[in-house]
């Protein structure tokens, strides 16, 4: 039985009468189409004009056109993996993920899907695969149209706000059980392996682990946990945001991304046979640290991610690494051999999860490959070092466009379309006045 067949028993199997088509667009949005059940083909598949893969995030088009200017479509093929139901749907509705692929049969290189596969296909010609689990921080907020006013944390079951922080508060998360259970049904009926839930740092600020596993699927459970969350939150009168940074004086909202490397027989590569750490580990390190600046745009996206890389706010200002450190942007967990780990502390929810994890991964195989040696561990706060991050968007694109390193493994047409998309962001950004500047420059300066 072929994709296609399989697709169709699991249609007829759950008697679903409309298909969601979905693609991740730059921003980890989805694209695509809803068509009735008994006029879509698996095999054949459905069209999508490939200009989608160069929108901003406010709809909008780089000045200077990645794609043909005669506004051609491409194929979306499904991937019969990613089948699943649309648990809040009022009829049966099936949601599945597609690849967007040339009509000459090559994929099309400005889809995150297909720039993700490129990069694991590196680690499977060396007969390698890796291993990725996310953890997912985001607030719960009241609802406020009204862009202009400040968020506020929702209302509970208690009927009030939270006050203060309450980190690991069981009772706090208590507060909006029905969310919670609401998720985590919604997420078993899509097949979301979801782990661990606490109260994070901020208030009514949430994090929810993935198990871990193969990299690909782990970028597509993200995407859909994103839109499941978001959807359950709306149905409560709530909002769950994704921003990295949304509330002032609230910790920001990260997207860590422990990350391992196993050969072919899934032994641990970051280890030796007597448990110690490997060369490969050192160098999978020294590759992040060494290429991770560059690499900025896919970690920190939009002008509002470079809010959250702030000293003493558990989020980290530079690439310091050591052993169970959560202040450096390396963190080494503690573990056994077989579960010898690197954490990627310095992704922003906001990212798109395949290009995150594809960066992250990219960065630790040039490592790797060129056997690059990181810095010694620190034992003390990294908070105290100096910074080596991009302070701003404008200067994060800078770098990528001039690490040949990065263009060579994601393909330079992409990292020329992906930098022009974040500087038509950052020009839109650049033409707001803010609040603050009307209220301390209008009449002061």
């Amino acid at each position: 039985m072929n994709d296609a067949q399989k697709i169709q028993q699991w249609l007829d199997e759950n008697r679903i009468t409309e298909v969601e088509c979905l693609i991740p667009d730059m921003t980890g949005l989805a694209r695509g189409k809803i068509v009735p059940r008994h006029k879509y083909n698996p095999a054949e598949g459905l069209r999508l004009p490939e200009a989608v893969l160069s929108m901003t995030v406010t709809g909008d088009f780089p000045e200077q056109d990645f794609t043909s200017v005669a506004d051609p479509d491409m194929r979306l093929i499904p991937d019969a993996s990613t089948v699943r139901p649309v648990p809040w749907a009022k009829e049966p509705t099936a949601q599945i993920i597609h690849d967007c692929v040339n009509f000459d049969g090559t994929d099309a290189d400005l889809a995150p899907r297909n720039v993700l596969k490129r990069i694991l296909k590196l680690y499977q010609q060396d007969g390698l695969s890796a291993i990725v689990a996310p953890e997912m921080e985001f607030y719960l907020v009241q609802v406020e149209p009204d862009e202009d006013i400040p968020l506020k944390p929702p209302v509970g079951r208690t009927k009030r706000t939270e006050a203060g922080m309450q980190s690991f508060s069981i009772d706090a998360v208590n507060e909006y059980d029905n969310i919670f259970d609401e998720i985590y049904d919604w997420c078993e009926a899509q097949g979301l392996a979801l782990d661990t839930l606490i109260h994070e740092m901020g208030t009514a600020q949430m994090e929810i682990n993935l198990d871990h596993g193969d990299p690909l699927q782990l970028a597509d459970q993200v995407f859909l946990f994103k839109r499941t969350v978001r959807e359950v939150a709306i149905r409560n009168n709530m909002y769950a945001t994704f921003m990295a940074k949304p509330m002032q004086g609230q910790p920001g909202s990260a997207m860590h991304i422990h990350q391992s490397v196993v050969d072919a027989d899934g032994n641990n590569l970051f280890s030796n046979a007597d448990g110690s750490p490997s060369d490969a580990f050192l160098h999978f390190i020294g590759g992040l640290q060494t290429y991770l600046p560059a690499a900025m745009p896919f970690f920190a996206p939009y002008v509002n991610s470079y809010r959250r890389l702030s000293r003493f706010t558990s989020a980290p200002i530079n690439l310091s690494w050591g052993y169970d450190n959560r202040t450096c942007g390396l963190r080494v967990p503690h573990s056994g051999p077989e579960a010898r780990r690197v954490e990627n502390r310095l992704a922003g929810v906001d990212v798109n999860p395949y290009l995150a994890i594809a960066a992250s991964l990219a960065c630790g195989y040039l490592g790797m490959q060129q056997r690059i040696q990181p810095s010694a561990p620190l034992t003390g706060s990294a908070y105290e070092q100096p910074h080596q991050l991009p302070r701003h968007l404008d200067d994060a694109i800078d770098m990528l466009l001039k690490c040949q390193p990065l263009a060579e493994l994601f393909g330079d047409h992409f990292i020329q379309t992906y930098s022009a998309i974040k500087e038509a962001e950052y020009r839109e950004y650049f033409d707001v006045i803010s609040p603050w500047e009307r209220r301390f420059l209008l009449l002061h300066v």
